[in-house]
C-alpha cells in the first residue's frame, strides 16, 4: 500500500475550507479546494489505519464479539461542518486543518459494562502512546469537575476520544493528524443509526439538532429509554417516569407515523446483491456504498488492502459526480467483511427490525 504524502501546507488546507463555504468562490478556486480536500483527508488514511488496528486489539480484549469498523469522513459532511454555528458562537468557526473527526474508527460492544472498560481500561488507563487530544463521556452522570459530559441534549450517547498520531520512527510524517474512536453499545449504536437513517430519507439533519422539531422530540425520548434500559442517567429534560415518557413516545410516534415509514424505507432498498457478497467474502477490506432512493438501490463495490488509494480516488470521484445528501448518499468505509458492514452501517442497508422492535414493545406497553 503507497500511503497518501501531504503536499499542502496548513494555510492552503485553511484556505480551501473557506473556498469550499463561501457563495462566491470561483469555479477554478473550487476545484483547486476540492484538490486541496482530498489529500488532506487522504493522508488521515494511514493514522486511521493503524488506531483501527489497535481498537480492534483492544476491544477483543473486553467483548471477542465487537464490531469494529473505520470511515474517512465524507465531502459533503466535512463542508457542512466547517459552515455549522455551534452554540455560544455568532458564526462559524471551524478551520480545515483543525477538525479532529476526518478520520474516525468506532467499536460497537456488546454492553454497557464492555464499552466501559474498552474507554477507561483500555484508552485512559491504557498504554496508547499516541497523544489524547479530547476525550468525552456523554454516558454517565454529568460531572464537571470530572470531566463526564453527560448524555448530549439531542439524545447522542457514547465515548468519544481523539488521538494525534505520534511515533519517533518510520512513518513520522503522519505525526498530529488526528483521528476520533467512537465507542459505541449495541443500543447507543441502534439509536445512532436509526437517526441517520430517519435524517436521509426525511432529508433533515436531525443527526445535527436540525430538524423538525417532533422528530427531534422522538429520538431524544428513545434516547431516554435506552439510557434506562442501561441503567444511566436520562437525555436532559425527558420524563424520568417509564410510564409517562413511554406515553410521550407513543404520542410522537402516531404524530409521525414513525413505525410506518421506516417500515416502507426498509423495502426501498434491495438487500446486497449476493455476487457482490461473495466475490468480496474473505478478500474485500474496503466498501464503497452508493445508495439512489430515487432509482430504489444500493451499489457496493468492494476493494481490497491494497486497492485502498484506489478506493479513494473513486470515492473522491463519485463525490463530485453527485448531488449527495438529497437523493443519493455515498461512503466509503472499511470492515473485515460484509456483515460486518451490514451490522456497523445499517442505516446503508435499512437493517432496521431491532429498532422497530424496541419501538413497538415502547408503545404497546401502556394505553392512555
Amino acid at each position: 500500500m503507497v500511503w497518501a504524502r501531504l503536499k499542502y501546507s496548513k494555510k492552503e488546507i485553511n484556505w480551501a475550507g473557506k473556498m469550499l463555504t463561501e457563495n462566491h468562490s470561483s469555479k477554478e478556486d473550487i476545484e483547486k479546494a476540492f484538490e486541496i480536500l482530498e489529500n488532506w483527508r487522504a493522508v488521515h488514511a494511514y493514522p486511521l489505519h493503524v488506531f483501527q488496528i489497535t481498537l480492534k486489539r483492544k476491544a477483543s480484549k473486553f467483548d471477542r464479539e465487537a464490531l469494529i469498523s473505520q470511515r474517512l469522513k465524507r465531502a459533503p459532511a466535512i463542508i457542512y461542518k466547517l459552515t455549522r454555528i455551534y452554540h455560544g458562537r455568532s458564526r462559524a468557526s471551524m478551520k480545515l486543518f483543525q477538525m479532529q473527526d476526518i478520520g474516525g474508527c468506532r467499536a460497537v460492544m456488546k454492553d454497557l459494562a464492555s464499552a466501559r472498560k474498552l474507554y477507561v481500561d483500555g484508552y485512559l488507563r491504557g498504554d496508547l502512546k499516541h497523544r489524547l487530544i479530547n476525550k468525552k463521556n456523554y454516558v454517565d452522570v454529568k460531572n464537571e469537575k470530572e470531566r463526564i459530559d453527560g448524555p448530549k441534549s439531542d439524545g447522542y450517547r457514547g465515548f468519544h476520544l481523539v488521538y494525534a498520531y505520534k511515533t519517533p520512527r518510520g512513518m513520522k510524517r503522519y505525526n498530529n493528524l488526528l483521528t476520533e474512536i467512537q465507542i459505541r453499545t449495541k443500543l447507543q449504536h441502534l439509536w445512532a443509526t436509526a437517526v441517520e437513517t430517519a435524517g436521509f430519507f426525511t432529508r433533515q439533519a436531525i443527526k445535527s439538532n436540525e430538524a423538525e422539531q417532533p422528530w427531534l422530540d422522538f429520538f431524544r425520548l428513545m434516547s431516554s429509554v435506552f439510557a434506562q434500559m442501561e441503567n444511566c442517567p436520562s437525555v436532559p429534560n425527558t420524563p424520568e417516569d417509564e410510564r409517562e415518557l413511554y406515553l410521550k413516545i407513543k404520542e410522537k410516534e402516531k404524530e409521525l407515523n414513525f413505525i410506518e415509514k421506516m417500515t416502507n424505507w426498509a423495502k426501498v432498498i434491495p438487500h446486497i446483491d449476493r455476487q457482490i457478497k461473495t466475490k468480496g467474502k474473505g478478500q474485500a477490506k474496503f466498501f464503497l456504498l452508493e445508495l439512489d432512493i430515487l432509482r430504489k438501490t444500493t451499489r457496493i463495490t468492494t476493494f481490497t488492502e491494497k486497492e485502498e488509494k484506489t478506493a479513494i480516488e473513486k470515492y473522491s470521484e463519485l463525490e463530485k459526480s453527485y448531488p449527495v445528501g438529497k437523493d443519493y448518499d455515498i461512503v466509503l468505509v472499511g470492515a473485515e467483511n460484509t456483515t460486518d458492514l451490514e451490522k456497523a452501517y445499517p442505516s446503508y442497508f435499512l437493517d432496521t427490525e431491532e429498532f422497530l422492535k424496541h419501538l413497538k414493545e415502547i408503545v404497546s406497553k401502556y394505553n392512555n
